[in-house]
């Protein structure tokens, strides 16, 4: 497989579809650092890397609605892949849902959103929208 953050957000996306309240995914550096911009923003309930002696997993609890029981995320869409990268300036940061979603960004600071990358007045490849 060569795109493993397609595959994060296929397999969290797929979870939300079947109404899991679990998914697990193969873990790596990037990914966890996605999961925790996902939690800090509201938009999982809980998270919990786990360590093997190989790769390791993440397992996110994803959040839904208590009476309506729709999730918190209602889309993920992957921007920048690996066939045709996508990159922003800090002057072009796009607006997810004009302002109601994220994007995240791989920034030169670190993985960020656009508008932590706004006020850090920096731009990279902007991996994907979460709305």
């Amino acid at each position: 497989m060569t795109d493993t953050i397609a595959d994060y957000l296929t397999r969290v996306r797929n979870a939300i579809r079947a109404n899991h309240r679990i998914v697990e995914v193969p873990s790596s550096n990037l990914k966890k650092e996605i999961t925790k911009i996902l939690f800090d923003k509201g938009y999982i309930l809980n998270y919990k890397f786990e360590t093997t002696s190989v790769q390791g997993t993440i397992k996110i609890a994803l959040k839904y609605h208590p009476v309506t029981k729709q999730p918190a995320i209602r889309g993920l869409d992957r921007i920048s892949r690996p066939g045709l990268r996508k990159y922003t300036g800090s002057e072009k940061l796009p607006r997810v849902l004009n302002g109601l979603g994220i994007a995240i960004l791989s920034t030169s600071k670190g993985i960020m959103t656009d508008k932590e990358a706004k006020k850090e007045n920096v731009g990279g490849e902007v991996l994907c929208f979460v709305y």
